[in-house]
């Protein structure tokens, strides 16, 4: 029988190995951006990722009071701790412990996200995925992903993929987008296992270790750093290797190579398309509560 990873005889090399950059959002809340706006073109579709982890509650506690955005998608994916939901257009619902929730804000959404727990561990991550010319101005969409609904594959190796979105080792993930086709996968893995994962050769791919430490293909890639992979003609996927206890994101998606446009909340393909999104918020035009 043929294995995943013996199918995969050319792996994808790491292109370079990133640093997140310190900063806050919403009323201050303290994260590490992984996924910057430089890199946009380079890891289309996807615009940002952001990775916030604290025990101490003023670093998060604040939250992130009402404010919009037009024009993608976003994917919240909480580890530990517990943030209330609501949007201006009639959702709300509570990300906890191992959940995800995957919101598009289409024409236009105002939220707010909140944390409900006084002390305690907050921590998680939330990738910001670029909506199609054509879908920018779909309706507002909210699903909430509760962590007992979210697929999970077990390798022989030992390795646990949470898989999110996307596909991996024949389980499909709890979302799935025709467009942007994104891989979304939360790998724990044992010291010394391997995992493979097709990817196609199309698609911009990177991974995130947040935890532990992984080899790709001979590159170390230590904890709390971005490996941006390599696009090549001649590969079928990556192989991942733990040289110590590790948890790591793995994501993937096939690129719009279509104009961005991006002021803050806001992500479009021209800038008069942006004028106009100002506009239309500053107008109350955002779908109200």
């Amino acid at each position: 029988m043929t294995t995943t990873i013996d199918a995969i005889t050319r792996g994808r090399a790491v292109e370079r190995v990133l640093e997140g950059h310190p900063t806050s959002d919403g009323a201050g809340v303290k994260l590490t951006r992984v996924l910057t706006q430089p890199l946009q073109r380079r890891l289309d579709p996807f615009l940002m990722l952001d990775a916030f982890g604290s025990d101490n509650r003023d670093d998060y506690i604040a939250g992130f009071p009402d404010h919009p955005h037009r024009g993608f998608e976003t994917v919240t994916y909480m580890i530990a701790g517990r943030m209330r939901h609501r949007d201006s257009a009639g959702h709300e619902g509570l990300l906890q412990n191992g959940g995800v929730q995957w919101m598009t804000a289409g024409r236009g959404v105002v939220h707010s996200e909140l944390p409900e727990q006084e002390e305690g561990r907050m921590e998680g991550f939330q990738l910001w995925l670029n909506l199609p010319a054509k879908s920018k101005m779909r309706d507002p969409w909210y699903r909430d992903i509760q962590a007992a609904d979210i697929p999970v594959v077990t390798t022989p190796e030992g390795v646990t993929a949470r898989v999110i979105a996307g596909e991996s080792h024949g389980v499909e993930g709890a979302v799935r987008r025709e467009v942007t086709e994104p891989l979304y996968l939360d790998l724990e893995i044992p010291a010394g296992a391997t995992f493979a994962q097709p990817i196609p050769a199309g698609h911009n791919a990177f991974v995130y270790v947040y935890r532990g430490a992984l080899e790709i293909e001979g590159t170390p890639v230590p904890v709390q750093r971005m490996a941006i992979l390599a696009n090549d003609a001649q590969s079928e996927g990556v192989v991942l290797r733990a040289t110590e206890p590790t948890r790591a994101l793995l994501i993937a998606g096939k690129p719009l190579k279509e104009p961005i446009a991006q002021y803050g909340p806001f992500v479009m393909n021209t800038e008069g398309e942006i004028r106009k999104a100002m506009l239309d918020y500053q107008a109350g035009l955002f779908t109200s509560r």
